[in-house]
């Protein structure tokens, strides 16, 4: 009888199930013999870049889509645009423009329903798209401003083709992997085990490490500083966002401006 009078309160996955450690391994061994190759010289200095861009971020988002029960097949096809945009863009600036194919891939997979657990393809009101963009904008000036008084850097827009190839990665590689999975997948289950404050912690920490371990990111102690503020002030109001809106998409828009204004800065 004092089972039947009880709630049976469901026990909540735990944190790294239904991760993909096959297709990771694959990455991660698919890029040990690409870097091999480049030393060697039997690859071109720029595939370390393709090789990077298809691995790391081809492991968040696959990651993420096998969080949301995506089939692996539609990882492997996310991962391969990847590749191909990476390519693309080593290749001539313009076709920096291909990554445009992932964010449709990923757009496509959420209009059919696929990635709600992630928060996208919910419904999601004018308003919190807005304070998506007021937030990424308000964070986008103090950038813009602090650096080129604190960091000897300025706003450059003299190599526009290089800004708009790099705001295409961010659209297409960088932010649609990052928000997919600290926020979308890490961040959601971690909300379904802890309050919000240690679940976005948690997803916060994650984002800023890493950045950290990116071999492109300038390892000037006062550029670390500066990363470390501005991209756990970013994840923080990006949790925030997803936790209020129960959309990705206001997150999404907040970090897109936010590395949109990034991309502008240069040495004086």
């Amino acid at each position: 009888m004092w089972a039947l009078d009880q709630p049976c309160a469901p026990r909540a996955e735990r944190l790294l199930a239904d991760t993909p450690l096959a297709l990771l391994v694959v990455l991660a061994v698919g890029a040990a013999v690409a870097m091999l190759l480049v030393e060697v010289s039997m690859l071109p200095a720029h595939a370390v870049r393709v090789v990077g861009v298809t691995a790391g971020q081809g492991a968040l988002l696959a990651t993420a889509l096998a969080w949301a029960s995506v089939s692996p097949a539609s990882s492997v096809v996310a991962i391969a645009l990847l590749g191909l945009a990476a390519t693309a863009s080593a290749v001539a600036a313009p076709g920096a423009a291909a990554y445009l194919a992932p964010a449709l891939w990923i757009s496509w997979l959420a209009a059919r329903g696929q990635l709600d657990s992630l928060g996208l393809g919910t419904p999601v009101s004018l308003r919190a798209v807005a304070t998506g963009a007021l937030a990424g904008a308000g964070l986008s000036i103090h950038l813009l401003v602090s650096a080129s008084r604190t960091l000897g850097v300025q706003v450059r827009v003299d190599h526009a083709s290089e800004i708009l190839s790099a705001i295409a990665y961010d659209v297409g590689a960088n932010v649609l992997a990052a928000e997919c999975f600290f926020r979308g997948a890490l961040f959601n289950r971690a909300a379904r085990r802890w309050p919000f404050a240690i679940a976005a912690t948690v997803a916060t920490a994650a984002y800023v490490l890493r950045y950290l371990v990116d071999p492109l990111l300038p390892k000037s102690p006062e550029l670390v500083a500066g990363a470390v503020f501005y991209l756990a002030l970013l994840g923080a109001i990006n949790c925030w966002l997803l936790a209020w809106s129960q959309s990705l998409v206001p997150g999404v828009v907040s970090a897109t401006l936010f590395f949109a204004a990034y991309r502008t800065l240069g040495p004086r």
